[in-house]
């Protein structure tokens, strides 16, 4: 099977590493530093649950040099979903698919809008990993998950494909019938865990272990849970649940992406995630006082170090 992985970094570097040293044929799509460290000493994943080196690497800057392919693993930054979509139309056959692995709850329809709903799977990826240097990707945790289903909730030829090709590279991957509501589900963790982590510069097992900050990420997740409900879409109990009250101060130090662009002085994608949510409360009639706060603080480093 033919993959390409359009945006090489922590979600898309290790799973393009796990398929392509379990056999496929993957290229990943990089740029600058990134790329020429992995044409030079190939694509190195650190991770807890095994590491892995793929060498030599196919990798490129331009999906034109590739060619259609049976699936293209996308996952670049929501802030870059529209450029990046046109550039892959190049890559994407008749038949074939991309799967949509970015966060937040809109790149879904972003592509459809630039590729064809025809051409667009749903996505949500559960991993902790980041580019660590160039060409070396390091995944923190045992967790790596993926769930994946047709935007409609159809099941498909292509569905059955992808999964049975996760569990050959054997990736926690399973097929979803309602994509929408794993996306929101996500979103619930995610949006505020990531601007809590921001604005307090901590990784999640430290804000999680004070008392006041862990009820602002309950309340944070509530105020998901609600605009999700107007959008109709049920978030269960069980998925936010586990999320709530004081954690154990656990030994793993599990960063969001968008804390590591922070320290980093890159751009950041909270206005795709509590900006999203504040905007669709303004939307409802819909109190979000936690995600407009984030939102307000955070978008002055939006655009990362000038």
């Amino acid at each position: 099977m033919k993959i390409a992985i359009m945006g090489s970094g922590g979600v898309g570097g290790y799973f393009g590493a796990r398929l392509a040293a379990a056999g496929e044929d993957v290229t990943f799509i990089a740029r600058g530093d990134h790329l020429a460290a992995m044409k030079a000493n190939g694509l190195q994943l650190i991770s807890d649950i095994g590491d892995v080196t793929v060498k030599p690497v196919q990798a490129t800057d331009n999906p034109e040099n590739v060619g259609p392919v049976d699936f293209v693993l996308f996952a670049v930054k929501l802030y870059d979903t529209e450029s990046a979509g046109e550039l892959v139309r190049p890559l994407v056959r008749e038949g074939g698919a991309v799967v949509d692995l970015q966060n937040g709850i809109d790149s879904g329809s972003q592509l459809s809008s630039i590729l064809g709903a025809e051409a667009v799977i749903g996505g949500v990826a559960y991993i902790s990993s980041h580019i660590d240097a160039f060409g070396v990707i390091r995944h923190v945790g045992k967790g790596a998950k993926l769930a994946f289903g047709e935007l409609d909730g159809t099941t498909s030829p292509r569905v059955n494909q992808l999964e049975a090709a996760w569990k050959a590279a054997a990736i926690d991957g399973s097929a979803v019938e309602n994509i929408q509501t794993a996306l929101w589900s996500k979103l619930a963790m995610l949006a505020p865990m990531s601007a809590i982590s921001c604005l307090t510069r901590l990784p999640v097992n430290e804000f999680r272990a004070v008392p006041e900050t862990a009820d602002l990420l309950w309340q944070g997740m509530q105020e998901v849970v609600k605009i999700a409900e107007a959008e109709g879409i049920t978030i269960s109990e069980e998925t936010v649940k586990p999320f709530r009250g004081v954690a154990d101060h656990s030994k793993v130090s599990v960063k969001p992406s968008m804390l590591v662009d922070l320290e980093r002085g890159k751009r950041l994608e909270v206005e795709f995630l509590s900006g999203a949510i504040a905007r669709r409360g303004e939307k409802f009639g819909i109190d979000t006082p936690f995600h407009q706060m984030a939102t307000a603080i955070l978008m002055p480093h939006a655009k990362g170090q000038t």
